[in-house]
C-alpha cells in the first residue's frame, strides 16, 4: 500500500510539472515585458535569460505597468483601456480581468498585497479592487467642483495601506487611508501648482512628489509631517539659458535616488540634475547626448543609467556617482523605452522598440550578454519590485 501511495503521489507531481511547465520553480527571477502595440506580455526568467511563455488579451498596452503581489506569484497589469487583468506567472495565464473604466494612467499596490488600486482619466478618480477576486471594494471620484471631474495621475503607494495621487485639472494631492477598505478617508492638499502629470514617492516612503507642467517646479508633500502643507521645490526646474521643444516629459518615476541625491531629467535641456535631497537644490547639472526620460539607478547605487527622447531615443548613458561624471555611452538601436535592473545589479534589461528586441548588458563590461526577439517592446517590471514602496 505505501509504495503504490508513492508511486500515485509520483506520477501526480510528474501530471502537474507537465501541465505548469518544465517543474516547479520560485518566482523570484520571473518578470514580464509588454508588447505595447500587440496587446500581450513576454514571461521571461532573468537566470537564463529566456522568454518562458507569451499571453495575450490583455487589451491596449500603449502606456501599460504592472505590479506584483507580495509572493511574486501575480502580476497586475494596468492598461491604457482601462483594463486591469491579474497574470498568474506561474501557471503562465491571465486568471482576472475587469475593464474598470473608460482611460486608466496606472496603479498601485497596497503595503499588505490585499488592494489593487487603478487611477483613471475617464471618468477621472481612483478605484480599489480586492487583489484576490479583483471585485471593487472603493471608489473615490476626484470630484475639486460640483459636476468636475479631474484625471489621476501621478499614483503610488505609501506606507500604511495608504495610496498618494494628483489632480491634473484641480492642481491637488490626494492621500487616501484604505485601513478601513469600505471607507476611505481622504485628505486633501489644495493649491499645489498648475497641471500636476506625474508623481513619485521616495524609497523611504516619505516625500511626495508631483510635476507640474504648469509651472515651473515641483510641488513635495512630506508625509511624516503632512500638517506643514506641500512646498514648492526645484523653482527652476524646467528653465534654461535656450528653451528648447520638449519631445517627451520625463517620467517622475524615473527618477534615481542614491548617496543622498536625486538624480533627474532636466525638462527640455540636455542634462541630468543632481540635487541635494537634504535642501532639494541643484548641486550639478551633468552634460547628456539627449533630452533624458528615465534616468535610472543600480541597486548598488555606484552607477546611473539614462535614456532619452527623440531623436537621440538610441543612446543610453552610464554616470559614475562617485565623480558624478558620464563614463560610457552605448547605441542599442532606435527606440530605447526602458530599462530594468536585476535585483543584485549585475545586468540590465533594455527595451529597443524600433528594432523589435530586448537586449541584456552585463553592468560592469558594458558587454550585451542576450538578445532576446520581442514585438515593438516597451516596459519591463521584474517581481523583486514586488518589495519596494511606489514600484
Amino acid at each position: 500500500m505505501r509504495t503504490a501511495f508513492r508511486i500515485a503521489t509520483a506520477l501526480l507531481w510528474l501530471g502537474v510539472a507537465h501541465a505548469e511547465g518544465p517543474g516547479p520553480r520560485a518566482t523570484g527571477d520571473l518578470g514580464i515585458i509588454v508588447e505595447r502595440e500587440h496587446g500581450s506580455l513576454q514571461l521571461i526568467e532573468t537566470s537564463g535569460n529566456s522568454i518562458l511563455a507569451k499571453i495575450s488579451g490583455l487589451g491596449d498596452l500603449s502606456h501599460a505597468s504592472a505590479v506584483f503581489s507580495r509572493d511574486e506569484r501575480f502580476a497586475y497589469v494596468f492598461g491604457r483601456d482601462g483594463g486591469l487583468t491579474k497574470v498568474d506567472m506561474l501557471e503562465r495565464k491571465i486568471v482576472g480581468r475587469v475593464v474598470q473604466s473608460g482611460n486608466s494612467i496606472g496603479g498601485a499596490i497596497s503595503q499588505d498585497g490585499s488592494l489593487v488600486a487603478v487611477s483613471n482619466y475617464t471618468p477621472g478618480g481612483v478605484k480599489v479592487f480586492d487583489a484576490r477576486t479583483l471585485e471593487l471594494v472603493a471608489d473615490i471620484p476626484a470630484e475639486f467642483a460640483k459636476g468636475k471631474l479631474s484625471k489621476v495621475v501621478g499614483l503610488v503607494d505609501a506606507p500604511g495601506n495608504r495610496f498618494v495621487f494628483s489632480l491634473w485639472d484641480a492642481g491637488e494631492i490626494w492621500v487616501a487611508d484604505l485601513s478601513t477598505p469600505a471607507k476611505p478617508v481622504v485628505d486633501k492638499y489644495l493649491d499645489i501648482g498648475r497641471n500636476p502629470y506625474d508623481g513619485i514617492i521616495t524609497p523611504d516612503g516619505r516625500y511626495y512628489i508631483a510635476g507640474l507642467f504648469g509651472d515651473d517646479g515641483l510641488a513635495l508633500l512630506d508625509l511624516w509631517q503632512p500638517q506643514n502643507g506641500v512646498k514648492r521645490i526645484l523653482p527652476g526646474y524646467g528653465k534654461g539659458e535656450e528653451k528648447l521643444p520638449v519631445y517627451k516629459m520625463p517620467h517622475l518615476e524615473g527618477w534615481a535616488m542614491v548617496g543622498g541625491h536625486a538624480y533627474l531629467p532636466a525638462v527640455g535641456r540636455h542634462e541630468v540634475l543632481v540635487v541635494d535631497m537634504s535642501s532639494w537644490q541643484v548641486v550639478k547639472r551633468i552634460p547628456a547626448r539627449g533630452q533624458p526620460v528615465f534616468v535610472v539607478g543600480q541597486p548598488s547605487g555606484r552607477h546611473v543609467w539614462v535614456n532619452f527622447a527623440f531623436p537621440d531615443n538610441q543612446y543610453i548613458q552610464v554616470i559614475d556617482t562617485l565623480d558624478q561624471r558620464i563614463v560610457k555611452t552605448l547605441e542599442p538601436g532606435k527606440g530605447v523605452l526602458h530599462l530594468e535592473f536585476e535585483p543584485r545589479g549585475g545586468e540590465v534589461w533594455v527595451s529597443v522598440r524600433d528594432l523589435d528586441q530586448i537586449h541584456v548588458y552585463d553592468t560592469a563590461s558594458y558587454e550585451r550578454q542576450s538578445l532576446i526577439e520581442s514585438r515593438k517592446p516597451s516596459g519591463i517590471f521584474l517581481t523583486p519590485r514586488a518589495h519596494r514602496i511606489g514600484l
